[in-house]
């Protein structure tokens, strides 16, 4: 009796954790095909979820060919997401990143390498202090050409750590910009407590590991 309870509450509690993606309509997203976002005056978009969007956008912003990153949501199954509800981890999406970037510049390749060298890829359902459907790693693709790419660099990133990479692979459908007051949430808070001590350090770290990639004036 013990261990069918045990099997009943272990079953609720991952059922619970993991709403947003056995939903069918979560199904749904993963199994569509990808929309295309089209170049607009020589700039592409590209898409990312890795943990609190505040962390990501910084990151991205310091990268040399990026003009401008927004915080939103994506990856989900909900028309016009809040935080809020974003929060509950119902909606299906993530907390996302909508890059735009000079292609001339920078390569969709290389702003792969930035994702994945900017975080932990082990962690499932969430990164660093935060954590959730809402925070968990998604890559976008938006053709057979960037999908294929996103998977050679995980698969080889798997074997050179010998372990299970979390972030998962969508077809890009929609990205819904988040509130405006997330915007350029750690340039204009750089004193708040999580920024000083999360999302700074987080930037820190990649600036240490890609000198390289960053722009003039992130380099101090």
């Amino acid at each position: 009796m013990k261990n069918i309870l045990s099997i009943l509450i272990i079953t609720l509690c991952f059922s619970c954790h993991n709403q947003a993606q056995i939903n069918p309509k979560q199904q749904a997203v993963i199994n569509a095909e990808p929309v295309v976002v089209p170049m607009e005056d020589g700039k592409a978009r590209a898409y990312f979820a890795s943990g609190c969007f505040w962390c990501v956008e910084a990151i991205y912003e310091s990268v040399k060919g990026v003009e401008e990153v927004i915080s939103g949501y994506s990856g989900g199954f909900t028309e016009n997401p809040t935080y809020e509800a974003s929060n509950t981890g119902k909606t299906g999406h993530a907390e996302a990143v909508e890059v735009i970037y000079n292609p001339n510049e920078v390569s969709f390749s290389t702003l792969v390498d930035v994702y994945f060298g900017s975080q932990d890829p082990t962690q499932v359902n969430g990164q660093g202090p935060d954590r959730g459907s809402q925070y968990r790693s998604i890559i976008f693709y938006q053709n057979d050409e960037q999908k294929r790419i996103i998977q050679a660099k995980k698969e080889a990133l798997a074997k050179k750590l010998d372990a299970k990479i979390a972030a998962e692979v969508y077809p890009f459908q929609k990205f819904w910009k988040a509130e405006d007051y997330h915007q350029n949430y750690e340039r204009l808070h750089p004193n708040q407590g999580y920024i000083r001590n999360v999302s700074i350090p987080r930037l820190n770290r990649f600036k240490a590991k890609f000198p390289e990639l960053l722009k003039d004036d992130q380099k101090h």
